[in-house]
């Protein structure tokens, strides 16, 4: 498939446009995320519609806490990512040794609403791997799910040209972006990336009208030292305001990082109280023992209002129109909140 978003340059060259990288790349030559090729002066993404997952999970797995609250979504992705990140934790399929694209399953965007109509899923996330990389089929997929009332998720690193998010914040519905670090340093080093470009990015995808909430992976020893979550959380409320929800998630060995410890619970607990001192309202903690980490608090009385155990939502405080039942203090909740399913309902297909 031929990519929609890039530049033909003189000598046969081609300059991708789709994240700020902007490759230019050569006759039969790849991009960084090794995913568009150069062929004959033109672009062509090699993973259109190419999917190495589809999944039903629970929207709360992206994690989306504030979106549709309970609710089922149909998960696709691809291979390849935009960053480099050797913590990561989809690493087998953002960054494989090699594109077996004979081994991936070709779908069609229509097919993947039809999927997602026939399990009675209201949104449709794009995620394990990279969304923006092969944007011209997520697109596709949200301009056919928009057809029929379905949403479309970005589950994202943010690393998005602002061409290409113009095009993206016309037909997405909500982006969980993953904030690595607030040091560009890390970025630069371990991401390959800017992070000035991710927080533009994040910014503009609010300003637009799309339901953002932002995750941070603390990694002990290279971004969860005080002053560092400090000058994020100062960003995220003075950018987004109090009221976006903000996930902290614990770092386990993986991939090229697996000479360092979990991250100690007591650092995800410090996390959190900086992010409540810095004014923000909503701050859930991911990959941690037990619920409390999970739980939505009122602003208007301090009550639990939600309680979450994993993905699941245990406990409900909310009137339909997301009142609290207690004091009647409206919390910013997007749709409607769905009773809890069988987990059996939550499938892998590929």
């Amino acid at each position: 498939m031929e990519a929609r978003f890039y530049e033909r340059l003189e000598g046969g060259l081609v300059r991708c446009t789709i994240c700020p990288r902007k490759c230019v790349i050569k006759e039969g030559g790849r991009g960084f995320c090794g995913t568009r090729e150069n062929r004959g002066g033109k672009l062509y993404s090699l993973i259109y519609g190419r999917l190495s997952a589809l999944a039903i999970d629970p929207i709360e797995k992206k994690p989306l806490y504030h979106f549709w609250p309970g609710s089922a979504t149909l998960s696709i992705s691809s291979l390849g990512c935009s960053f480099k990140c050797p913590w990561c934790q989809n690493w087998h399929l953002s960054q494989p040794s090699r594109l077996s694209l004979e081994d991936l399953d070709f779908m069609e965007p229509s097919r993947v609403v039809e999927v997602a109509l026939r399990y009675e899923c209201p949104s449709i996330s794009i995620t394990y791997n990279e969304p923006i990389i092969w944007l011209e089929y997520s697109l596709d997929v949200a301009f056919e799910a928009k057809k029929h009332g379905v949403m479309t998720v970005f589950v994202t690193n943010g690393y998005i040209s602002l061409e290409a998010l113009d095009e993206a914040a016309k037909l997405i519905d909500a982006a969980n972006v993953d904030i690595k670090a607030f040091n560009e340093g890390t970025y630069r080093e371990y991401c390959k990336g800017e992070l000035r470009d991710v927080l533009r990015a994040v910014a503009e995808l609010k300003r637009r009208g799309v339901h953002v909430e932002t995750t941070t992976l603390l990694i002990p020893g290279l971004n969860d030292g005080r002053e560092e979550v400090e000058q994020l959380c100062r960003w995220l409320f003075d950018e987004l305001g109090p009221d976006v929800p903000v996930h902290f998630s614990r770092f386990y060995p993986h991939f090229k990082f697996t000479h360092l410890p979990p991250t100690p619970i007591e650092s995800l607990m410090r996390a959190k109280e900086v992010a409540l001192k810095s004014g923000l309202r909503y701050v859930y903690l991911g990959n941690v023992p037990g619920g409390e980490g999970g739980t939505t608090y009122c602003p208007g009385c301090g009550k639990a209002v939600v309680e979450r155990l994993g993905f699941e939502i245990t406990y409900w405080g909310l009137r339909d129109d997301m009142t609290c039942t207690h004091c009647g203090y409206r919390l910013p909740f997007t749709g409607r909140y769905s009773p809890p399913r069988a987990w059996s309902r939550y499938l892998a297909f590929l």
